[in-house]
């Protein structure tokens, strides 16, 4: 058993070792496979056009490692060329030329054909040199300024999750208890408001013409949750609004009389419905009537991966006559709380992962099902409290979400920068050039003659078939 690197290995900073697995290798397959230092390694395919042909150098990180057939090895037979050409192999992949030449729907394959047959600009030597230690120097301070910009948006990210605890827990505005009292006026504590709700949602229920027993919501069970502040009172989700699971897609339902558009997982992030990519599927008259969206629905990702299970939004009618998928649980908040404030509250349960300890997880995929949402604790504030809490969140984090779009602006010009580096380099305006210098062709010369005395010979008698095939070499050196 050997260690061998696979694509899951190659990242864009070097050779990742925190997940190396090993298999078989017989003494003749360790001769062909095994890794030495210097070696180049590319993804050889991706599902992401983008990561094709991503290179990293082998700088012995695993002791006796081999490789993969989801990589392709580089290996030339003139060491000085390694650093000019991993570069130049991270341009090829950066800018999509790799991608552009892959094969296959879905998954892209380079292939070690392709690659043989790529054309390679050569420098001088010297010149190669120069132009990886400018482009590193660049580079370095380039992901030092990523790196920055990446803390301050983690930064955000860790505010933002504080400010809507503190909005759940009473901490963020002064409560109506205290205004009240303040003030010398009395005020409708939430145990009011909750019996009024539950009387309301009671006399729905009666006017539907629904049968048998009327089913009162159960209270929470209070023994491990933490104290509210006074005028506040503990409800379940199920209490304050009306959860569904959404319609399941199924092939029957993918042509029709009644076809509307429905989201999905996919169109639901957190605070924000993204309309670039709905579907459509027929959902009869009776159907739109049970599965259909109105403004200040609640959507809340039922199958997501599990630190992303709940991920909730509002519905503001961005696809007007838009209906719903079962990966997705809509909350639709009785007239007397504020829907936005319900929001709030789920967001904030988002981030304490109070929806991942209640999630079923199967192949990676949390469930959060709508029964066990149902059944989760929600912290009910006076009415006019919600509002205040609702009026403070939305001003504080519209400051947070105007410093992230900055954010993800000036990290979009950091990428198009990394690029025009890259250019650059290779049209020789990164790095001087020196009439000394040893030139490209005496330095191509040289590559063909080492690999042609390192090339295997073939016999005069093997079929042209098995020329072709021992005789796939890249012009810089061995290529499997």
């Amino acid at each position: 058993m050997r260690p061998y690197m696979r694509a899951a290995n190659v990242t864009w900073q070097g050779i990742d070792t925190t997940d190396v697995k090993e298999m078989d290798f017989t003494p003749a397959e360790y001769k062909v496979y095994a890794l030495r230092r210097g070696d180049i390694l590319l993804g050889e395919a991706s599902g992401s056009p983008g990561e094709v042909g991503k290179p990293a150098i082998w700088r012995d990180d695993v002791p006796g490692a081999c490789f993969q057939n989801t990589l392709i090895r580089v290996r030339t037979v003139i060491p000085g060329l390694v650093p000019f050409l991993h570069l130049h192999f991270v341009r090829d992949a950066r800018n999509g030329r790799f991608a552009a030449a892959s094969r296959g729907v879905g998954i892209h394959h380079l292939g070690s054909e392709t690659l043989s047959d790529w054309e390679v600009e050569l420098p001088p030597l010297a010149e190669q040199r120069r132009i990886v230690e400018a482009t590193e120097s660049y580079f370095s301070r380039l992901d030092d300024a990523v790196a920055t910009l990446e803390r301050v948006q983690r930064n955000l990210k860790r505010y933002r999750a504080s400010v809507l605890k503190a909005a759940v827990e009473g901490r963020l505005v002064p409560t109506e208890a205290e205004l009240a009292r303040a003030e010398g006026r009395d005020y409708e504590p939430a145990s009011v408001l909750l019996d009024r709700i539950l009387a309301e949602r009671r006399r729905r229920w009666h006017e539907s013409g629904a049968r048998g027993k009327y089913q009162e919501p159960a209270p929470p069970d209070t023994t491990n949750l933490p104290t509210l502040p006074e005028g506040w009172c503990w409800a379940k989700i199920d209490a304050v609004g009306d959860v569904q699971l959404g319609r399941q897609r199924a092939p029957r339902h993918h042509n029709g009389p009644y076809m509307r558009p429905y989201l999905r997982v996919a169109n639901v992030f957190e605070d924000r419905i993204d309309t670039s990519d709905v579907m459509e599927m027929n959902f009869s008259p009776a159907e739109y009537e049970t599965y259909r969206l109105v403004p200040k629905d609640i959507l809340l990702n039922e199958g997501q991966s599990p630190h992303l299970v709940g991920r909730p939004a509002m519905y503001r009618g961005e696809v007007p006559g838009a209906c719903f998928q079962n990966t997705l649980v809509r909350f639709r908040a009785v007239p007397a709380l504020d829907a936005d404030y319900a929001l709030i509250v789920f967001r904030a349960q988002l981030h304490s992962q109070r929806y991942l300890r209640i999630a079923k997880i199967t192949t990676n995929i949390a469930h959060l099902g709508a029964e066990r949402f149902s059944d989760v604790e929600f912290p009910l504030p006076p009415l006019a409290e919600q509002r205040r809490i609702v009026s403070s969140v939305q001003e504080t984090l519209s400051l947070t979400t105007a410093t992230d779009r900055t954010l993800d602006a000036v990290m979009r010009r950091c990428a198009r920068l990394r690029q025009a580096i890259l250019k650059w380099a290779f049209e020789g305006k990164l790095a001087d050039q020196d009439p000394d210098d040893e030139p490209a062709s005496v330095l191509v010369e040289r590559i063909r003659m080492e690999t042609a005395a390192r090339a295997p010979r073939v016999p005069d008698g093997a079929s042209r078939k098995a020329r072709r095939r021992r005789g796939r070499v890249a012009a810089t050196g061995d290529m499997k």
